[in-house]
């Protein structure tokens, strides 16, 4: 059994869970899922993949990795726009990702809207609404860009 974030994988079974859910998989789903999750934290390359879950030394198509990748993202939970579970690398290849990336701050990860409040002085307060689709990244960073406003600017969630 491999487990990675939330989802597990048992190559002898050939399932595979995200969370306590059952994923249903294809063959070559898993198969590029088991390769992935198997070496997690490291990239691995396009051609790696196509050799060793396709078992081909040539490329059928320049898109049957990343068709197959958008189907296991959506089958996975994972945002294909902002995916946290299985990165492409540009130039390098795809990454089974070891902790959730999505920032320091647990916050911006489980909730489909946050609006981030930045108190700029005490009689006012600006409000900035992200979707889950587009966080800022760390909400730290805010803090510094803020600065020229006020020496130390109040970071607040809700």
């Amino acid at each position: 059994m491999i487990e990675v974030q939330d989802i597990r994988v048992d190559p002898a079974a050939r399932r595979a869970w995200r969370g306590g859910a059952v994923i249903a998989l294809s063959p070559k789903e898993f198969d590029l899922v088991h390769y992935l999750i198997a070496r997690a934290g490291t990239t691995v390359a396009r051609d790696e993949l196509m050799r060793e879950v396709w078992h081909s030394t040539f490329w059928s198509t320049t898109k049957t990795i990343d068709v197959h990748l958008g189907w296991v993202r959506r089958k996975l939970g994972d945002d294909t726009r902002r995916p946290t579970l299985i990165r492409t690398i540009r130039g390098q290849g795809l990454r089974f990702e070891i902790d959730h990336p999505a920032t320091a701050d647990a916050h911006w990860s489980t909730a489909p809207e946050k609006r981030l409040l930045v108190d700029l002085a005490a009689d006012s307060t600006a409000a900035v609404i992200y979707s889950h689709s587009s966080p800022p990244g760390d909400p730290r960073r805010l803090g510094g860009l803020l600065a020229s406003r006020r020496p130390t600017p109040t970071v607040k969630y809700s």
